[in-house]
């Protein structure tokens, strides 16, 4: 039984392997076939406008190197084609198999040319064989509303606080003017204005075959985090649309703000001594802040330090805090006076507070003040008594 089991399936497997033998063979046949001349275009119908002269980029792909030769076999009456490439009159291109030839076919109409379909037929001839591309072409008396809008820079990067200018040209293709109409499709919050030669415009009039310059202005709201924002801008004619897609590239800010632990800004030192102040430096941007250096603006005579004179790094949300060590003058009078107090981050606009500090003078120096009068005081009553018996 197991013998006829065996059998069996050697047969099954002997049949299975004669059926797939050929489709792999066929498979192995179809990929080495040899390649065929091909000649194409990427847009083999197109519209055009009566007197319009039109041109056909043309591609020709060979098996091996060759001479490769360029004719009409079709034209229609009285119009004029004409083969070029790099701004010559050719007749012929030179294809390789790994670079790909390359020709324009310019077809320029009669002067009596009426509205219609036309078709022209190319022909390419290689080493002994030959190929051919059927070409439509219709002319119309106007063409169909059709707007271009482009900018020079559709890709913008800034902080959260730049206005993103995008400098961008707007052409009627058509023939008829049109009326423009313009909206922003924008992330929320931001805002979008449309300004041409420096007046703000939502809509204006387009003649035919007129470009326009506008400029696109895109601010983010303030604290926008880091990333890439689009804003798609949309031309609105009375039959034809266009849309323009920006993008604006948020980079990170630091936001610092100076202060102290308690936000009470104003504390006593003594004249003469030093006086140590808590401060706290915090970032509430989108991104850190380095190399931060602390300084500070002192009055005359008065010299002020920093326990660390520099922060190395403030993640965004987060605060560091710093000790200001104030030595007032040592002849300081008594009173209030200001002293500012400045973060300056390696990259961004520094921030800064204005501490009210009152000088005191020590007691020592007042105890000191009230023996000397008291020793004056005493000093004239003996006088007074001594000379008043005489």
């Amino acid at each position: 039984m197991r013998r006829i089991w065996t059998i069996g399936l050697l047969v099954a497997l002997a049949m299975l392997g004669k059926a797939y033998t050929p489709a792999l063979a066929q498979e192995s046949q179809q990929r080495n076939a040899p390649l065929k001349l091909t000649l194409s275009t990427h847009y083999p119908d197109q519209m055009a406008q009566v007197g319009e002269t039109v041109t056909f980029d043309l591609t020709v792909r060979a098996p091996d190197p060759q001479v490769v030769h360029l004719e009409m076999r079709e034209v229609p009456a009285g119009w004029t084609p004409t083969f070029t490439g790099e701004g010559r009159v050719i007749e012929s291109v030179y294809v390789e198999p790994d670079h790909d030839g390359s020709a324009s076919l310019k077809l320029e109409p009669p002067k009596d040319v009426a509205p219609g379909s036309y078709r022209f037929v190319v022909v390419a001839r290689g080493n002994g064989t030959e190929t051919e591309l059927p070409i439509g072409l219709t002319i119309k008396d106007k063409l169909p509303s059709k707007l271009a809008f482009d900018a020079e820079l559709p890709t913008l990067k800034g902080t959260p606080t730049t206005t993103f200018r995008y400098n961008t040209t707007l052409k009627n293709e058509g023939d008829e003017p049109l009326t423009i109409n313009l909206a922003a499709d924008a992330p929320q919050g931001f805002q979008v204005n449309f300004s041409l030669s420096g007046q703000d415009v939502t809509s204006f009039p387009l003649n035919a075959n007129e470009t326009k310059r506008l400029t696109v202005e895109v601010v983010p709201p303030p604290q926008t985090p880091a990333g890439q924002y689009q804003v798609t801008v949309s031309a609105n004619g009375s039959e034809a649309q266009q849309q323009l897609v920006l993008t604006a590239e948020v980079t990170g800010q630091p936001d610092l703000s100076v202060t102290t632990p308690d936000e009470r800004l104003s504390g006593q030192a003594y004249a003469g001594r030093v006086t140590p102040f808590k401060v706290v430096v915090r970032n509430s941007g989108s991104a850190a802040a380095r190399d931060v250096k602390l300084s500070a603006s002192p009055p005359s005579g008065w010299s002020i330090s920093f326990q660390p004179e520099q922060i190395t790094e403030i993640p965004p949300g987060q605060q560091v805090e710093a000790t200001a060590n104030v030595h007032p003058a040592e002849q300081a009078i008594a009173g209030d006076y200001m002293v500012t107090v400045r973060a300056q981050p390696g990259e961004g606009a520094s921030k800064s507070m204005d501490l009210r500090i009152t000088v005191l003078t020590s007691t020592l120096w007042g105890v000191v003040g009230l023996a000397l009068i008291a020793i004056a005081v005493g000093a004239v009553g003996v006088a007074v008594v001594r000379f008043g018996r005489r």
